[in-house]
């Protein structure tokens, strides 16, 4: 009796460890490795093994190495799928998963993959989309090399070497002459090196090429606001008033937007010349674009001021609107840099100031 019962759990026993040995026999092994575009491995990403017969799915996950293993996948035709976030980045279809001492290998390398598809998408470009690309990829590139030297440009500027912008900003309009930018910076540049010149000879003719160099941005970009400005500007600093007129006077016909500015400017070159009624003008101009533009108002009372006459007994009178002008602009810059200088105008007239300000500095008079 106990001979029989020791027979048959030994019977039992060899099923159970037979059991594993039959499942292993009817069940392939698959591994792989994921990397993405530039070749770093795509962690924490879904494989999904799906069965192109019977519809059965396994979804294997990557390790911190972008490695995916298994070793219970059913043999069978598969698609095979990487998804991150729930979005395929890549798949294979028709996949032979077979049995064997051999893994089923089947890596996603992204960057071969992206290669693979540029190259073929190249071998089916007709002639003219090759043309286009490789316009487009000699675009791409000097554009590139154009900001590398606005930036080395920038630089130079910011550190007080005016001459060296000046430098890589010419070799930059060589390399395209037709980009209205680069010349505008080079005028800019130009400019800068203009203020720090210490001889006549050299601030005159640095005031030159940035006036050649604005006006060669404006043929590329007739009517710009922002280039006629710089451009009003040197041409005031070197003289050349009524030029400086003409071209703010068009800069705020064509920039409406920044309008108050331009006349503002055209006011100040106005006033540093005594060219006091057409000062008031453009101030009055400047006022309508934004009737917030508190200095506007400062300096056409001082144009206004300057036209002021004095009678046997020393008692001055001013034009009428010279009060009006410092006050307003009191009421807009109660503590402005021009308060303190408002107020004593306003007392030399005999003039009361109509509320009460803080006090500031007086200066000059100074384009924007």
């Amino acid at each position: 009796m106990k001979q029989r019962l020791t027979i048959c759990v030994l019977a039992v026993l060899a099923a159970a460890l037979m059991i594993p040995a039959a499942w292993s026999q009817n069940m392939a092994t698959v591994k792989g490795k994921c990397t993405d575009v530039q070749g770093k491995p795509i962690v924490g990403a879904t494989v999904e093994y799906v069965n192109q017969d019977t519809g059965q799915k396994y979804d294997l996950k990557t390790n911190k190495k972008g490695e995916f293993f298994s070793l219970g996948i059913a043999p069978g035709k598969y698609k095979i799928s990487l998804i991150q976030n729930g979005q395929v980045l890549f798949f294979f279809n028709g996949v032979q998963v077979q049995l064997g001492e051999q893994e089923n290998a089947m890596d996603f390398n992204l960057q071969k993959e992206q290669a693979s598809a540029q190259q073929r998408a190249q071998t089916q470009m007709t002639p003219e989309q090759k043309a286009q690309q490789e316009k487009a990829q000699k675009e791409n590139a000097t554009i590139k090399s154009l900001n590398e030297k606005l930036a080395a440009a920038s630089a130079a500027e910011q550190a007080g070497n005016f001459d060296q912008a000046v430098s890589v900003l010419k070799e930059a309009t060589t390399i395209d002459p037709n980009r209205d930018l680069l010349w505008f910076k080079l005028g800019d540049a130009y400019r800068g090196a203009a203020t720090k010149a210490t001889d006549a000879a050299q601030k005159t003719q640095n005031y030159n090429d940035a006036i050649a160099a604005y006006q060669k941005a404006l043929t590329i970009k007739p009517n710009d606001g922002a280039y006629l400005n710089n451009l009003g500007d040197v041409q005031a600093k070197s003289g050349k008033v009524d030029d400086a007129v003409k071209t703010f006077t068009q800069a705020a016909q064509s920039d409406p937007t920044h309008a108050a500015q331009y006349y503002f400017n055209l006011g100040a070159v106005l006033t540093n010349t005594g060219k006091m009624d057409d000062a008031v003008q453009a101030f009055d101009k400047a006022i309508a674009a934004d009737p917030n533009k508190a200095d506007a108002y400062y300096w056409k009372g001082v144009n206004l001021l300057g036209k002021a006459t004095t009678d046997k007994t020393g008692k001055m009178t001013a034009p009428p609107g010279t009060s009006e002008a410092f006050n307003k602009y009191l009421e807009l810059q109660p503590q402005g840099t021009y308060a303190d200088a408002a107020k004593q105008m306003l007392s030399s007239i005999g003039a009361s100031v109509e509320t009460s300000f803080g006090k500031g500095k007086k200066k000059t008079t100074k384009r924007q």
